[in-house]
């Protein structure tokens, strides 16, 4: 149940906001953000150390982010899968999706912004889908922009459409942040950040932004990593909490 947030302000110094919540299970290993693709040299995200891809990666000098979600619908053969990974590092790379062979790729949800335009793509497996996200607030989930594709009676949807009642009335009426450079992630962040600190709700709530959930068997699986991106027109601003919730582990990563 990854969670993408965006903000549009063309008016704004920081035209873009992205909020980028990475759900896993927790025993997947993955580095933090840094320079860890030698044939993309100019990318910055975490990596994942199963495939090699990333959830959410940045290109500085763009500036643009890219962020996958996983999505809903025909899975990938096993012979020839591709991860997903891989997509947040072509679009943030290339400045677009390109012509990757879909057909590899399990379902998801694809999101590029740049500080003039952000993008997404979704695919079910069957058809590509691509539309502008325009100016004001955007929350993504698994099953899709402002949780579309929701089925009825699906115990995850129903999680997934109490997150977005919870959260989108509390962000649209929150002042909307315009990070800067050399501010605290407090400051830059302002009131957003107690929103994706979690909102003092607990984790194994059905409405948690952040959930942590023991599903037994030794797996446990929630929010391991929340990314904070701002496009402004003078460059990014990314910080990165591997500790969600923690409201003092945060740090700056550019």
């Amino acid at each position: 149940m990854c969670t993408a947030i965006i903000s549009v302000d063309p008016s704004s110094p920081v035209p873009v906001l992205l909020v980028g919540v990475r759900d896993e299970f927790v025993a997947r290993d993955w580095e933090p953000p840094g320079r860890h693709w030698p044939d993309r040299p100019g990318l910055v995200g975490g990596r994942d150390l199963r495939a090699g891809g990333t959830w959410l990666a940045v290109e500085p000098d763009a500036p643009r982010v890219a962020v996958v979600l996983n999505g809903r619908g025909r899975m990938a053969p096993e012979a020839g899968r591709a991860t997903r990974g891989e997509l947040p590092l072509r679009a943030a790379a290339d400045g677009k999706l390109g012509d990757p062979d879909l057909a590899a790729f399990d379902p998801f949800h694809l999101v590029l912004a740049e500080p003039d335009r952000v993008r997404l793509w979704s695919w079910d497996g069957t058809a590509l889908g691509e539309r502008g996200l325009g100016p004001g607030l955007h929350l993504i989930v698994n099953s899709g922009l402002e949780g579309e594709g929701q089925l009825e009676g699906e115990t995850e949807d129903a999680y997934m459409a109490a997150r977005l009642a919870h959260f989108r009335p509390r962000l649209a009426t929150t002042p909307r942040p315009e990070p800067g450079p050399d501010e605290t992630v407090e400051k830059a962040w302002g009131a957003w950040l107690p929103l994706v600190n979690g909102d003092g709700l607990p984790r194994a709530d059905h409405r948690a932004l952040l959930p942590l959930l023991d599903l037994g068997d030794g797996r446990v699986w929630g929010t391991t990593s929340v990314s904070l991106v701002a496009l402004g027109r003078a460059g990014v601003r990314y910080d990165f909490s591997a500790a969600p919730g923690d409201g003092a582990a945060w740090s700056r990563v550019r």
